[in-house]
């Protein structure tokens, strides 16, 4: 099972097609872009693509609350 960064695999097939492969609206496939989020796609059995994000835990901001 491959996964490639979501950043690849909107410059291989286009933020409004990779958008619509992963079931997002162009818009929020553009903001994970520009935010630089750590999304990973990958190529199921079945020929979809699916997604899963890497975020640090606990989040930032939790830490940052609790000093």
């Amino acid at each position: 099972m491959k996964q490639i960064p979501i950043k690849e695999f909107a410059k291989e097939k286009g933020q409004r097609n990779a958008a619509t492969l992963l079931g997002l609206t162009q818009g929020a496939l553009s903001k994970a872009l520009r935010l630089e989020r750590q999304i990973h796609v990958r190529l199921n059995d079945d020929g979809t693509y699916s997604a899963e994000e890497v975020k640090p835990f606990p989040s930032p901001s939790l830490r940052r609350s609790s000093l």
